[in-house]
């Protein structure tokens, strides 16, 4: 027993797990292990089992509560050996109904496979400026879409023929086919392998299409980009996507926005975040300094004393919210104080007589420290050096 897991984790639960969440949890790995959904596949009938297993104790009230006292040794002599579990007057009929439902026999109704179906969804993508992101745009994009054979009209059989019911089917779509299965033998509802599920077969398939009704050709697709479009989200396209099935629509086309970065501008959801160097006279004295933004350059004013790194917010200059383009977020704007690298002769003279009204700071240096000690003689070495004392 001590290769077997904790069922409670077999299920993904916790001990404290309700009825209806070991069901659902175990609803869903049935859906994804059961045999019949993975034909030939060892591991996953393995895993079937084992959650089959699981759920079987931890649905059962009494059964739980053994195993939450002595674990897996509750059932060591009951025949619950890996791969030999006893699941006699066990109920499984609701789970496979809910999960299944006409894949096996009596678990419920189901549309049947030869109804109308709609198409698959295609994928494309866009490439779009950052600006173009912000405000939206139009664009167009070449795409191959399946459009109806003009030869045969969709119908996938060369003119002049028909197409005939599926004999194997009966014209329904599906076949009942008997199996051995963990539980005995059961029933299970598939697609017919002879018409794949239509209901009908093509004796003598059109040239042009091949018998599939559809032909494909190069289409050209207008995409409308919403202002405040994010980079990775999507434009769906309604009905622009693969043919559906006996008279189901068509699928969706998707086109992901691919936004490319701007050289000033970050965004971080509807606000946009940059930097705007300014002069050290500027930040000593405050004036007038040009900010680019999304809607051109506009003009802020500059407190005397500002710091470098200091950030102010021109409120309404972000990105257009996608619900209401007249909603935008914040541009905020990072000031980066410039310190010159070559100086005149004139400026560099100026700025040490700055230096000199505003505290001398250039003074008193190391250099000035070093000329102070050579400045002391004899006697005032050896004050120091009694004050040492």
């Amino acid at each position: 027993m001590a290769d077997k897991r904790d069922y409670y984790e077999v299920l993904g639960v916790s001990k404290t797990a309700s009825d209806s969440e070991l069901k659902s949890a175990y609803r869903k790995l049935a859906k994804k292990y059961h045999p019949d959904m993975n034909p030939g596949d060892a591991e996953a009938e393995k895993k079937f089992k084992e959650a089959s297993e699981a759920y079987a104790i931890l649905s059962d009230p009494d059964k739980r509560r053994q195993y939450d006292q002595f674990g897996h040794a509750a059932f060591e002599n009951g025949g619950g050996g890996a791969g030999g579990f006893d699941f006699s007057g066990m109920d499984f009929g609701d789970i496979f109904g809910d999960i299944f439902g006409s894949f096996f026999g009596g678990g419920g109704a189901s549309r049947a496979s030869n109804g109308p179906m709609r198409g698959a969804n295609l994928r494309a993508a866009v490439h779009i400026s950052f600006e173009e992101a912000a405000f939206g745009c139009e664009k167009q994009i070449e795409i191959v879409l399946k459009e109806e054979c003009a030869n045969c009209h969709g119908t996938g059989a060369k003119p002049g023929t028909s197409k005939r019911t599926c004999s194997k089917c009966g014209g329904k779509g599906r076949v009942m086919v008997t199996q051995q299965s963990l539980f005995g033998m059961v029933q299970n509802v598939t697609t017919c392998p002879d018409c794949h599920g239509t209901g009908e077969v093509i004796d003598t398939p059109c040239p042009d299409c091949n018998g599939t009704g559809y032909v494909p050709r190069k289409k050209k697709i207008a995409v409308s980009i919403p202002a405040g479009i994010d980079n990775g989200q999507s434009v769906r396209i309604r009905e622009k996507g693969e043919p559906g099935r006996n008279g189901g629509p068509r699928g969706d086309l998707l086109v992901e926005v691919i936004v490319s970065n701007h050289p000033t501008f970050h965004r971080r959801d509807y606000d946009i975040y940059s930097e705007a160097p300014i002069s050290f006279a500027q930040a000593a004295l405050g004036g007038e300094v040009i900010i680019e933004t999304l809607d051109g350059k506009v003009s802020y004013e500059v407190k005397p004393g500002t710091q470098t790194n200091t950030q102010i917010r021109l409120k309404g200059k972000g990105i257009p919210s996608l619900r209401n383009k007249a909603v935008r977020g914040d541009h905020y704007v990072t000031l980066i104080v410039q310190v010159p690298t070559s100086l005149s002769k004139d400026a560099k003279e100026a700025l040490r007589k700055y230096d000199e009204l505003t505290g001398n700071t250039t003074v008193g240096g190391p250099k000035s420290v070093k000329a102070e000690k050579k400045r002391k003689g004899f006697a005032d070495k050896i004050k120091d050096a009694i004050d040492d004392l």
